[in-house]
């Protein structure tokens, strides 16, 4: 891929919180209190219900950092986690910490690989959202940039949907995402949308320079607005007849042939 000259950056939005959520499952809050543990309030366990090779870790580390251990009836684990699976554990967290546009593009530009970001324009589902955060981290994204209005924020539930890549992945918000493209551009991103109007397969696109993955929200796609800010727009041909796929697996497939390109998508060691 052309490498797109630099013009600078604008500051992003200000770091901002949502309010105080509950973590549930057990990869999700292990994962809490291994990257962020001084973000975690207390913990909710159940007596029985939680396997005993996590609850040594849990515990651990929940003493190690000082946080409340609580043990409760499951009823107030089902509350807490609102029907979700929670496994018998459950963490009151701080309120989320989004990160600065600014951020994500400095932290690439330090990490020495090619930036990689994913843009997410109106995803409403927080199952998808989950899903693309860990599809994002494992295939090497330096973060994701999602609309601060009319799209799904950070929840208990996109946590366990990530499995706890949510700790691991920063995530900006922005008031305006055809901005935000804008100002990638100017760090020398091309942009990428997903489109399945598109006559062009993602397999001839050079995916390997900077770049910003652009994915839409399900069923309406990215909005043409939007679209207008794409450098090109990629298909993932399909042979069923299904007419599109679900928003996270488009994410994921755009990732995994960008990460294909870098030579960054290899088994693990020993494989």
């Amino acid at each position: 891929m052309r490498q797109r000259p630099s013009k600078g950056s604008e500051r992003g939005v200000e770091r901002e919180r949502t309010d105080q959520r509950y973590v549930y499952g057990v990869n999700p809050v292990m994962e809490s209190l291994r990257a962020h543990a001084d973000r975690v309030e207390r913990l909710f366990v159940t007596e029985g219900q939680l396997a005993a090779k996590a609850a040594a870790e849990i515990f651990s580390r929940a003493r190690d950092a000082g946080v409340r251990v609580e043990r409760v009836p499951r009823e107030r684990l089902a509350s807490l986690a609102e029907g979700g699976v929670h496994q018998g554990v459950v963490a009151e967290m701080r309120s989320f910490e989004y990160a600065e546009l600014s951020d994500l593009i400095g932290s690439a530009a330090d990490s020495g690989r090619a930036p990689l970001w994913v843009v997410l324009d109106g995803i409403q589902d927080p199952h998808n959202f989950g899903a693309i955060i860990r599809s994002a981290h494992a295939l090497g994204a330096h973060g994701i940039v999602i609309a601060k209005d009319r799209a799904v924020q950070v929840t208990g539930v996109v946590a366990k949907a990530s499995a706890g890549a949510v700790e691991h992945c920063p995530i900006a918000r922005v008031v305006n995402v055809s901005r935000a493209l804008e100002e990638l551009k100017e760090s020398g991103a091309w942009i990428a949308a997903a489109d399945p109007h598109s006559t062009e397969p993602l397999w001839r696109a050079r995916l390997d320079g900077p770049l910003a993955v652009v994915v839409g929200a399900e069923g309406a796609g990215v909005r043409q607005g939007v679209l207008e800010h794409c450098d090109f727009r990629l298909q993932i041909p399909m042979l069923g007849q299904v007419g599109s796929l679900n928003a996270s697996v488009s994410a994921a497939i755009l990732l995994y042939e960008a990460a294909r390109q870098r030579g960054t998508a290899r088994p693990p060691a020993g494989k």
